[in-house]
Order: structure tokens, then sequence, then C-alpha cells
């Protein structure tokens, strides 16, 4: 009977050893910000992102489970824990396969979704409750940081707010620059926010479709692994 290679078998343990440590630092670094105020202050983090940290910390669970399955089925040449591994492997990739053709395919309804969120937004600008005043001082941040104003319509989402505390001034040092225009009485930015969250998903595209093919392209290679492993330990 064939035995097991060694190589195989170190290489598997290396792979899935990876794999477990970089699930252990996004458990690690999301459970940090999940329930530190520090780190939430020195982050600038809101309780609106806390639905994105439970997400990164439910993925590096699964990480850290998927690492363990394989390095130890790898080292103590257990058929089982490899199967785990891989059934488990082929459903994130079959997720997240199926997330993209999903996108693809919905994609003018994710857009009108996308257009929804920044009109409730728009409301929540022109408004004077309690939860208007915490978006709109936030919002007024992400203005001066992107040298934007409004998210559709400029200064007219603002509403009679737009009176109130400089927003949307131009602190540039040369208001006349192009980024700025003159708008009842004072130089204010000329770019809505909405134009610069689009060009801003545009442009990371191509990168989270990079990293999407990269990720798709390890787990094909851990999935080819563990089933030659595994395959090698049934004929052992």
């Amino acid at each position: 009977m064939a035995g097991v290679s060694s190589c195989m078998k170190y290489l598997m343990f290396i792979f899935n050893f990876l794999f477990w440590l970089c699930g252990s630092i996004i458990l690690g670094v999301s459970i940090w910000i999940r329930v530190s105020k520090d780190a939430q202050q020195k982050l600038d983090i809101d309780s609106s992102f806390f639905a994105g940290v439970d997400l990164l910390i439910a993925v590096g669970s699964i990480i850290m489970i998927l690492g363990f399955l394989g390095c130890c089925g790898a080292i103590r040449e257990s058929g089982c824990m490899l199967l785990l591994f891989f059934i488990g492997l082929l459903l994130i990739l079959i997720l997240q396969v199926t997330g993209g053709i999903l996108g693809a395919v919905y994609r003018s309804k994710i857009e009108t979704a996308f257009d929804e969120t920044v009109q409730e937004n728009v409301k929540l600008l022109q408004g004077s409750t309690q939860e208007s005043k915490e978006f709109q001082e936030n919002f007024q941040k992400f203005q001066q940081m992107n040298h934007c104003c409004g998210l559709l319509k400029g200064p007219a989402d603002w509403g009679t707010n737009f009176n109130n505390n400089k927003i949307c001034e131009c602190e540039l040092k040369d208001p006349s620059a192009d980024v700025c225009t003159y708008y009842q009485g004072r130089y204010i930015y000329k770019k809505t926010c909405g134009d610069v969250i689009v060009k801003y998903l545009k442009d990371h595209l191509l990168i989270v479709m990079g990293i999407a093919f990269g990720l798709a392209v390890i787990e094909i290679v851990g999935l080819g692994f563990s089933m030659s492993l595994y395959c090698q330990i049934q004929r052992k």
C-alpha cells in the first residue's frame, strides 16, 4: 500500500498554519475593536460600523476552525478532519462564487438599494432630531475630509440646515480653486459626496475583484492538497 507523502503532509500543515494565523489575527483585532472604547475612539469608529466588525469576528472564527482542522488533519493523518476541512472550504468557495454571480445578476437592484439609502441619508441631513444631528456631525467630518458637499444635489441636500455651523465651507487656502464654488455669499465645495462615494467604489472594485480571485486560487489549492492527502490516507 502506498504511504502518505511527507512533503505534501507538511506543506498542508504549513498552508493551514498560515490560514489559522490569519484567522487569529482577524479575530483578535476585531474583538479588540468591538470591546475597546479606546480603540473605537482612536479609529473613529461608531456603532454604525459594528455590523462590519461582527462580520469580521465571524469570518476570523471560521478561518481559525478550518485552519485547525487542516493542521491537525495533516499532522495526525486524520481523514475525518481533512474531509471536514475540504467540505468547509468548498462551501466557502461556493458561497463566494454564488455571491459574485448574484452581485452581477442583481446589480441594478443593488444600485437601487444604494440610491434609496442615499435618499434616507438626505432626509437625515435636513432633519432636526437627535439621530439627525449625530449623522450631520459625522457627515460634516466626511465633507471636510473629502472636499465635498451634500450627497446628491450639493448644498440643497441640507435644506434649511445649510445656514448653520458653516456647513460645506471651503477651507482651502485658495477658495477660488476648481474644487470650490461661490454660493449664497460664501465659498463651498463644488462636488457632491455621492460622486466621491461612487468614485471610491469604482476605484476599489478592481482591488476587491483581485482579492476575491486570489482567495479563490488559494482555496482551490487548499482543496487540492486536502483531497490528495485524504486519498493517500485512505489508500494507506
